[in-house]
């Protein structure tokens, strides 16, 4: 039996009597759970999980989960081949920056200013009781456009399916009703931006077909100027036909020439002597005469013809660029204004916001569950630590 000595008020030992056994008992078991348990891992593991239970478990408020699905797509999208399936098996599929882009405006500054002159934020999330912690304005908070926006972000969180194309928006809040009407507000809002995009673009391509079709009516008429102005100056309609008009009168002369040289070479065979052989060398040379004129007028000098024709041409050539240019400018300000017509990026709703009947957040036991594991984990990786730095200082 165990026994208890003790110094009394003077300096002699006494004999107090036998410990009982079961006091002796708790002794031996608190002093291996001391050793057993120490200091580092009371702060690191048992003091966060204990607070992780204590909060998660009796301080947190619960939150309704509101989720909708949705889908951004084109009317003129084709249909995928084999190439465009394995790409959307990738999430490269088509469609997929219209899908980033309302995905960014949902979460973005200018989406939390219009939910918020819709819904006043401050009374959203304060709602039933909210905790200091998940509550907005919080501890050491103050109320602001920014603050507002990143307690926003807390509680909305979108995500995109890159095989599907489909997008999930959940929204959370301390009352059902309050998680879908923000949910329906901010598809109303990604719905707004897509019509916003729609007659944007409808509106650009309207603009730069009737630009085009005015760049291309002023071209025409400049040219229709320069046509007017040219025959004006040379005083002729068309020289091409002024020249068609010399060939056939060259034509003609020539062909008298001949017959007028075949005279002379049968009169002179016939009579050497003829009084009509230097009438006909007359003749014979005023035809040549007209002759050179003529060819000369069509070309050889700088009055010509020939210059003329060119410088016509180029303008006729430009003419005709110009109409055609109009004509391709018409039917493309046609075809605009078609499109305009139809929308051309659509937002579909597969699956509407939900009101829960009951909240799913926290997911409290995860939560606990994390804590505890990532303290054990610090703990763990501190004692390793500590133990190498001991070796190394024993040697």
């Amino acid at each position: 039996m165990l026994v208890m000595w003790a110094y009394a008020m003077s300096d002699q030992l006494r004999y107090l009597g036998p410990i009982s056994g079961k006091a002796a008992a708790n002794r031996r078991g608190w002093s291996a759970l001391r050793k057993r348990i120490s200091l580092p891992f009371i702060l690191v593991v048992v003091l966060p999980s204990l607070v992780a239970i204590l909060y998660w478990g009796l301080i947190a408020t619960p939150r309704y989960v509101s989720e909708a699905h949705f889908v951004v797509r084109k009317t003129n999208e084709a249909r995928p081949n084999n190439l465009g399936l394995v790409l959307q098996s990738a999430g490269l599929s088509a469609g997929v920056g219209d899908a980033f882009a309302i995905q960014e405006y949902i979460v973005s500054r200018d989406a939390a200013q219009a939910l918020h002159r819709q819904f006043d934020l401050e009374k959203v999330f304060t709602k039933n009781g909210a905790d200091i912690f998940s509550r907005y304005p919080g501890l050491f908070v103050t109320p602001s456009n920014e603050a507002r926006y990143k307690a926003l972000k807390r509680y909305v969180s979108i995500s995109y399916n890159g095989g599907s194309g489909i997008t999930t928006l959940r929204v959370q809040a301390f009352a059902p009703e309050d998680a879908r009407a923000m949910s329906l507000a901010l598809l109303a809002s990604g719905e707004d931006l897509v019509n916003r995009l729609n007659e944007r673009s409808a509106t650009d391509a309207i603009d730069a077909a009737q630009r085009a079709v005015v760049e291309a009516t002023e071209r025409r008429a400049a040219i229709e100027r320069q046509m007017v102005a040219f025959r004006n100056r040379e005083r002729f309609i068309d020289p091409q036909l002024a020249a068609a008009e010399s060939t056939q009168v060259i034509s003609s002369l020539l062909s008298s020439l001949a017959q007028l040289k075949a005279d002379y070479a049968q009169t002179r065979a016939a009579s050497p002597q003829s009084p009509q052989l230097p009438i006909l060398q007359g003749r014979i040379a005023a035809y040549e005469a007209q002759v050179a004129e003529a060819r000369t007028k069509i070309a050889g000098e700088a009055d010509s013809l020939a210059p003329k024709i060119s410088t016509y041409e180029g303008l006729v050539l430009q003419g005709e660029l110009a109409n055609r240019a109009l004509m391709e400018a018409s039917a493309g300000l046609l075809t605009a204004q078609q499109d305009a017509r139809r929308q051309k990026l659509y937002l579909d709703r597969i699956v509407e916001p939900n009101q829960a009947d009951k909240p799913t957040q926290p997911q409290r036991w995860r939560a606990i569950l994390i804590v505890f594991l990532t303290s054990m984990a610090i703990y763990l990786l501190g004692r390793l630590l500590w133990a190498g730095l001991r070796e190394h200082r024993q040697e």
